[in-house]
């Protein structure tokens, strides 16, 4: 294997970054800003790594925002709480989360790999060095860039459909991999939800 996830996570640090998460979130609602946090309250040293993260938020099972950071830029418990509630409240895929919503949403948090480039020189070279199911891609050409992470093959199972609809996300034009020279990346992620 190229590269794995070397973050080991107790039960209850997942636990309480779920839970930080939707207090991250409800209090946003509740006072329209960014909740502060007490960093001396955390005793889990991995908590305060910078690590990048995505959270994704669902409701009755379809997407309802996702927001997250490709590179690790803050501690954990702050890339959390700065990405919950980006994905409540500025994923413009979305309207604002409201108030009534707040119970109906399930959270799922992602910490990321650094990603890794993957050198390839064909479209087949490329197909084979993705793993569909493991991989989170993400895709640049020009000022384009767009990600997937490992949970879209549940919904893209094939490499060349995932590769295009991942082009799409970049505003490229569906076949733009099959044409031209992307660069490419993949990482890993460890995930968790409520």
């Amino acid at each position: 294997m190229l590269f794995m996830i070397n973050i080991k996570l107790s039960e209850k640090d997942k636990k309480f970054l779920l839970n930080l998460a939707r207090q991250s979130i409800t209090y946003f609602l509740e006072n329209n800003k960014i909740m502060n946090f007490d960093e001396n309250r955390i005793k889990s040293s991995i908590l305060k790594r910078k690590l990048a993260t995505f959270v994704t938020l669902t409701e009755n099972g379809m997407l309802r925002g996702c927001i997250g950071n490709l590179k690790p830029m803050q501690p954990l418990y702050l890339s959390v709480i700065n990405n919950s509630v980006a994905a409540a409240f500025e994923d413009p895929r979305f309207p604002k989360l409201q108030h009534e919503e707040l119970n109906k949403i399930k959270i799922e948090i992602s910490i990321l790999t650094e990603p890794k480039k993957i050198d390839y020189n064909s479209q087949q070279d490329l197909i084979k060095k993705i793993r569909a199911g493991r991989d989170g891609i993400i895709i640049k050409y020009a000022n384009r860039q767009a990600t997937f992470l490992p949970q879209v093959w549940k919904e893209l199972s094939n490499k060349e459909e995932f590769l295009s609809h991942l082009c799409l996300k970049a505003m490229l034009p569906p076949d733009f991999w099959k044409k031209s020279h992307l660069e490419v990346f993949k990482y890993h992620v460890l995930s968790f939800e409520e």
